[in-house]
């Protein structure tokens, strides 16, 4: 009988041994909310390596759930305060959505203060975060800042090659800084959640839109477009900069070993990885929109100067924006000029 009891009790260990490794593997359980379908690029190619990293990390203990193409309610420009409130754990969201809310992040959305280099660009805001940007994220821990490629012109038939084309068009833009772009290049500014650029289009809502080619496969932008344009050497005219970002109480809330799973997988190779993944993604954007016979233009170092100083005020009427919120917004602009330059950028 002491055997047997014996026996009865190691098997009770190990069975409560096996539940606990269960356990452990559901330990942590992540909610993850965006905006863009589940075959988009974001998700496909950032969002899911990222989170897969962070559950590797994590020995197992960490789960995260991705619900794309705002599965769980809301539209996208709430995804910031859902973070906040604790409605879901974590979101990736565009900064734009919100205009206003990180006035000090803007400054890498300026026209040739961001030029053609999403990995320079991360890298940039990573080494300004803790000095410069931090204390606009309240309510939120950010995992990683980034940008996409940049916001080229692409317009359902009008061709454009000096500022002058775009006059008197309507154009979508997702940023009030990219809604100053277009205002300075003599067109009118529509705003909208990316989604919505497709049925916009096609009903003539707008004329066109500044954003990336990454996006023309996720919403099928080349049936709805003729011309896409970017400037010499893959000069944009502007970015936007997303987050991907926790809710700050269940983030105080993990212990550090649980928070370095995050931390590690949101390092600075990530950030460089991050970039060159955007870069290749609007590269196989721009080969659907060709191969399905639209034009893509590239303009010459000349025109792209022009722009460059019908651009010009769109940085210092930024500068004398955010200067009502005390911010030295002269001092940033020069600090991230000059850490874009170091981390590779132009």
């Amino acid at each position: 009988m002491k055997r047997n009891w014996i026996g009865q009790a190691v098997l009770g260990l190990a069975l409560a041994g096996l539940a606990a490794t269960g356990a452990a593997a559901q330990e942590f359980t992540f909610k993850l909310h965006h905006f863009l379908g589940q075959q988009a690029p974001a998700q496909t190619d950032m969002l899911e390596p990222w989170a897969r990293q962070v559950e590797q990390n994590s020995g197992g203990r960490v789960k995260i759930e991705i619900f794309p193409n705002m599965t769980l309610g809301g539209r996208p420009p709430e995804l910031i305060q859902q973070a906040r409130d604790g409605v879901v754990d974590l979101v990736w969201t565009l900064n734009g959505y919100t205009p206003g809310l990180f006035p000090r992040t803007e400054v890498f959305e300026l026209p040739f203060v961001f030029v053609n280099d999403p990995k320079a660009a991360n890298l940039a805001m990573r080494e300004m975060f803790e000095s410069n940007l931090k204390e606009e994220y309240k309510g939120v821990e950010v995992m990683f800042l980034h940008a996409h490629a940049g916001q080229a012109i692409q317009t359902r038939d009008k061709l454009v090659r000096q500022p002058s084309d775009l006059k008197g068009l309507k154009m979508r833009i997702p940023t009030r800084t990219g809604a100053w772009v277009i205002e300075a290049l003599g067109a009118a500014p529509a705003a909208m959640p990316v989604p919505e650029l497709p049925q916009a289009l096609q009903k003539g809502v707008v004329d066109g839109a500044f954003i990336p080619w990454e996006i023309i496969p996720a919403l099928k932008i080349q049936d709805q477009t003729k011309y896409q344009i970017e400037g010499h050497d893959k000069t944009r005219f502007g970015t936007s900069i997303f987050q991907v970002s926790m809710n700050k109480a269940r983030w105080d809330a993990l212990p550090p070993e649980i928070q370095k799973a995050f931390r590690d997988a949101s390092d600075e190779a990530w950030l460089a990885k991050a970039g060159d993944t955007w870069r290749q993604i609007d590269e196989r954007g721009i080969k659907v929109a060709v191969a399905a016979g639209n034009e893509h233009i590239t303009l010459t170092p000349e025109e792209t100067s022009a722009f460059q100083a019908a651009l010009e005020p769109v940085v210092y009427r930024w500068i004398g924006e955010v200067k009502g919120q005390g911010i030295d917004g002269e001092a940033l602009v020069k600090k991230a000029r000059e850490l874009i330059a170091k981390h590779g950028g132009h």
